[in-house]
């Protein structure tokens, strides 16, 4: 019997997700195109000057997150496996002219045939779950990245994931379900989905064994995005999850650079 095409069962639903995303208060695009930017404290601090920056931007969704950083001064280009989310971002590249392009494909593919080389490789919030093999992805950056150059990842922890009911360690078979989108103007809309746990020890050993070295690792207690369930806001900080009263970590960063040649 053949294996199930996963990556067309997720492609379908971040196709249909992406119009509703558009549209949503949580996307906010009408600020955006004002001028705000839609990238956290949590990765600025760690993104530092991106002027002149040569950015590669994996799973990108329709293009906010890399748009902000073309403001900031990066040359951006962004990657994501919806062609309906890329579309958008190419759309919102012309109106706002800022210097970026995007190219509708799977991570693990681009990866397999990218020969350009970035000082800076960004991914955050949701990337990895959507990924079978972390060890695939991890090459793909180290290969795309100029000797020297920096990996900087934001992800939801697998904590909560954990307290949701799901695995923490990598299973083969993904979880594959029946999911409303995590915006406020779903409107019981649900697509198929399916995902993949992964440690926080698999994510860090993926990216050592590929040749990054891992230079800050960080958990956080807030979260910018209220997109779970039983979150409490802390003005000023963002949003919290409590268990048996006490906060777990909703977020983790990393920054790893790829080691620059000796000889």
């Amino acid at each position: 019997m053949a294996e199930p095409d996963y990556l067309s069962i997720n492609q379908k639903a971040w196709d249909m997700r992406t119009p509703t995303h558009l549209a949503s208060k949580f996307y906010d695009v009408g600020g955006f195109l004002q001028g705000a930017c839609t990238l956290n404290p949590i990765e600025l601090e760690l993104l530092g000057d991106l002027v002149n920056a040569k950015v590669l931007h994996l799973q990108c969704h329709f293009g906010l997150d890399s748009l902000s950083l073309a403001r900031k001064g990066a040359d951006v280009t962004g990657v994501d496996l919806s062609a309906s989310a890329i579309k958008a971002a190419q759309q919102l590249c012309l109106k706002t002219g800022l210097a970026a392009q995007f190219i509708q494909a799977d991570v693990i593919d681009f990866g397999k045939t990218n020969r350009q080389q970035y000082d800076l490789v960004f991914t955050s919030y949701g990337v990895l779950c959507w990924l079978p093999d972390l060890s695939a992805w991890a090459e793909t950056i180290h290969r795309a990245l100029k000797p020297g150059g920096q990996l900087i990842l934001v992800e939801f922890h697998p904590f909560n994931d954990v307290l949701s009911g799901y695995d923490y360690f990598f299973r083969t078979e993904p979880d594959i379900e029946q999911e409303e989108t995590y915006t406020e103007n779903c409107n019981g809309a649900q697509s198929t989905v399916v995902t993949w746990p992964h440690a926080l020890s698999e994510v860090i050993t993926a990216l050592i064994n590929a040749g990054m070295q891992v230079e800050v690792f960080n958990e956080h207690k807030y979260s910018p995005y209220n997109c779970f369930e039983g979150l409490e806001q802390v003005e000023g900080k963002g949003f919290v999850k409590k268990y048996h009263g006490h906060t777990v970590p909703l977020i983790y960063s990393i920054k790893a650079r790829k080691q620059a040649s000796l000889w």
